[in-house]
């Protein structure tokens, strides 16, 4: 996105600008320099970083489901679902806006093991990102990772400002077990 800077009043106060929300979801990474850009997602095993270039004020984020492919995939044979190629992408973006590696400043959210059945993926999610950071010398300025609720995640990338909301989790009846949907298994229905 190219630079908007505030129009400015007869009186010299900046006029009040529309917010641009865009949803990060799943597999996706998003950058901009817009100032009225804000950038959302929910989370709750997967983890969003949050990059910002301070001089440059150019901010971006991603929405990671697993860190890494697993060792017995093949060279290349990883998709946007992984950390790995997410958060490359996410710093290829907004290099190419203008932002300087050296200068990124990195916020991590979620990776919350919400699920027992599903073992520690939020945990590993989570290093993965802190391990990503520090390997590629970004600086770490704030982390809000694992627990057991999800998270929602609004970002504002070319001032950096995040606000970070709890999740309140859904009541679910206890006298019976929860059952996936026979559509969820799997099956398909053609229209």
């Amino acid at each position: 996105m190219s630079r908007h800077s505030p129009i400015r009043l007869p009186n010299g106060t900046p006029e009040p600008q529309t917010v641009v929300k865009t949803t990060v979801i799943q597999g996706q990474a998003h950058a901009s320099d817009d100032t009225r850009a804000e950038f959302n997602t929910i989370l709750g095993s997967c983890v969003a970083t949050c990059l910002f270039d301070p001089v440059a004020r150019i901010g971006g984020m991603n929405h990671f489901l697993l860190a890494e492919p697993p060792k017995s995939a093949r060279t290349g044979e990883f998709d946007s679902n992984y950390g790995l190629y997410l958060m490359e992408l996410l710093v290829n973006q907004m290099l190419q806006l203008g932002a300087i590696k050296s200068r990124l400043k990195g916020r991590l959210y979620g990776g919350a093991n919400i699920n027992a059945d599903l073992g520690a993926i939020g945990s590993a999610n989570a290093a993965f990102a802190r391990e990503f950071l520090t390997r590629e010398g970004i600086e770490k300025v704030f982390e809000d990772l694992e627990g057991s609720r999800a998270r929602r995640i609004q970002f504002r990338p070319a001032s950096g400002l995040v606000r970070c909301r709890e999740v309140a989790p859904v009541a679910a009846p206890t006298d019976k077990p929860l059952v996936r949907p026979q559509s969820a298994l799997g099956n398909v229905e053609l229209f």
